[in-house]
């Protein structure tokens, strides 16, 4: 094991960094057979790589997927047990491979060829990847039982573009791909190519909601674009020169939707850096602002959309468990 591989989530490395692609998902799974929300957040910069595995008040580990600047091998399969207090000090273990791990362009998530594992008295309690038989040659864990499917709640992410951003998404089992086209006050979604749904005259409908249907499967969608449309607007009116501050907002929801994870780590750092420059942008006279620059509205408007409501990943799970929804959540950011 090499410990540069590991840091504290909070640590600031390479802070001034833009990423080029941020998710974060959140599934439900068991941990030392009780149920818990595990979240998984995956970064990707010009100079790093990483992932950060959080389960609230148990653990929370970082781990490098970029070989260092000096080292002339590629990162190896990692292990490292842990010891978690909240469930009476026992102990769990985490397996990990990337060393062939394909990535989609820009994706910070892996499509393949990789494994992350967790075990607790030699039993596989979460798996999230393909290489199930390579995992057991390197771990010796038995696997004659049946494991568990993690149930995946959520997904967010951010993406970067200038009119145009890609995404991925998983709606009850089906894998598509989702774009985004905005541009001459006129917004675009498309599913797999092909155009699901098409709002124009957005200086009045910057915020709003419409279903859709991906392969027979409804899906409602929300979108807010205020911080563009009106950036644009400060643009041509006052001659401000800025980079697109803000970012629109996209959700797509099947059924109650899922569980929105925390902001923490990379993914807070990009958020707070994103309201001091709005902050800036605001001592400027005659500058709109969005009267929220926190959270968007839509937000609040899916989660009153939802008969159980959502909100970020907490100490416990629901008592129900799983609604059996999913949420996709998209920040998209404009870049020069």
């Amino acid at each position: 094991m090499i410990p540069a591989c590991f840091s504290h989530p909070n640590t600031v490395s390479g802070g001034s960094q833009v990423p080029q692609n941020l998710i974060t998902c959140i599934y439900q799974t068991q941990l030392c057979n009780s149920p818990t929300y595990l979240t998984l957040t995956w970064s990707k910069t010009l100079f790093s790589h990483s992932l950060t595995i959080y389960a609230a008040d148990c653990f929370s580990i970082t781990i490098s997927l970029h070989p260092s600047t000096f080292s002339f091998f590629r990162n190896r399969p990692g292990s490292k047990s842990i010891y978690i207090t909240h469930h009476h000090y026992q102990k769990i273990k985490l397996y990990w491979d990337f060393t062939r791990a394909e990535f989609n362009r820009d994706s910070a998530e892996p499509e393949s060829c990789f494994y992350i594992a967790i075990a607790s008295n030699a039993k596989l309690e979460f798996l999230l990847g393909d290489l199930r038989d390579e995992l057991n040659r390197r771990s010796g864990l038995v696997m004659t039982h049946q494991i568990p499917a993690a149930s995946l709640l959520s997904r967010r992410e951010h993406v970067f573009g200038q009119k145009s951003f890609v995404s991925r998404a998983d709606f009850l089992g089906s894998k598509h791909e989702i774009g985004i086209e905005c541009g001459e006050g006129i917004l675009k979604v498309k599913v797999d190519g092909k155009t699901s749904l098409v709002v124009k005259k957005l200086e009045w409908k910057f915020r709003g909601n419409e279903r859709i249907y991906v392969n027979g499967i409804e899906v409602e969608f929300f979108w807010d674009v205020f911080n563009w449309v009106n950036n644009d607007k400060n643009l041509r009116n006052d001659n401000i020169h800025g980079n697109g501050n803000g970012h629109g907002v996209f959700i797509f929801q099947v059924g109650d939707g899922g569980v929105w994870p925390e902001v923490v780590g990379p993914e807070k750092r990009l958020m707070r850096k994103s309201l001091s420059s709005v902050a800036g942008l605001a001592a400027k006279p005659s500058v709109t602002l969005s009267p929220s620059l926190s959270c968007s509205s839509v937000l609040q408007w899916a989660e009153e959309s939802s008969d159980c409501g959502r909100s970020s990943c907490s100490s416990s799970t629901r008592s129900n468990g799983s609604n059996g929804g999913f949420s996709l959540l998209l920040y998209a950011w404009r870049k020069d």
